[in-house]
């Protein structure tokens, strides 16, 4: 159903661009409109196939899985980088952290939405705080490393671990729940 719906999509857009191109003054509205409803029609079927799918039972427990693992890794290397970070060359860290955390990162993002359908939105907004507090510090000791700033690397480094120690948590209550 989302490959027919991304069809229309492309060939209502694509006729479109063709009838607005015949003639530089003006639009046939006749054959226009048309095609534009066609458009319309194409993105609520793209829309409610992907609402579909985004509940669908596999991907679901697919995605819980994912986001889990992601999470216990991003916080299981968080707390050894953060028992090692004052050994770590500055200059180095940014480098340590693309090596350590980008999969799982990534990972968690990609899954993210699945946790709307999982917990519901509250619990989905009470994990991403947290999480994304803490992805934000460790750009932020990314960019301080970069820069060269030692204080701020090591402070930032122990506040990201206290972010995602806080996302697991509740992550944790929404699981259980």
């Amino acid at each position: 159903m989302i490959n027919i719906a991304k069809f229309i999509v492309i060939t209502a857009f694509l006729a479109g661009a063709f009838l607005a191109s015949l003639d530089q003054e003006k639009v046939n509205w006749v054959y226009f409109i048309p095609v534009l409803v066609y458009g319309v029609v194409g993105i609520v079927l793209l829309k409610s196939g992907e609402k579909a799918a985004a509940k669908d039972d596999s991907l679901l427990a697919n995605d819980r899985k994912t986001l889990a693992e992601s999470l216990q890794n991003i916080l299981a290397n968080l707390r050894e980088l953060d028992g090692r970070k004052d050994k770590v060359p500055t200059y180095e860290m940014r480098f340590e952290i693309d090596r350590i955390f980008r999969d799982d990162l990534n990972n968690f993002a990609d899954s993210r939405e699945s946790m709307k359908h999982l917990f519901g939105l509250m619990a989905f907004a009470d994990i991403m705080s947290s999480f994304a507090a803490g992805e934000r510090y460790l750009n932020r000791v990314w960019s301080a490393s970069t820069d060269g700033y030692v204080n701020e690397v090591l402070t930032y480094v122990s506040k990201a671990h206290t972010q995602f120690e806080h996302a697991l948590e509740e992550w944790h209550k929404a699981d259980s729940a």
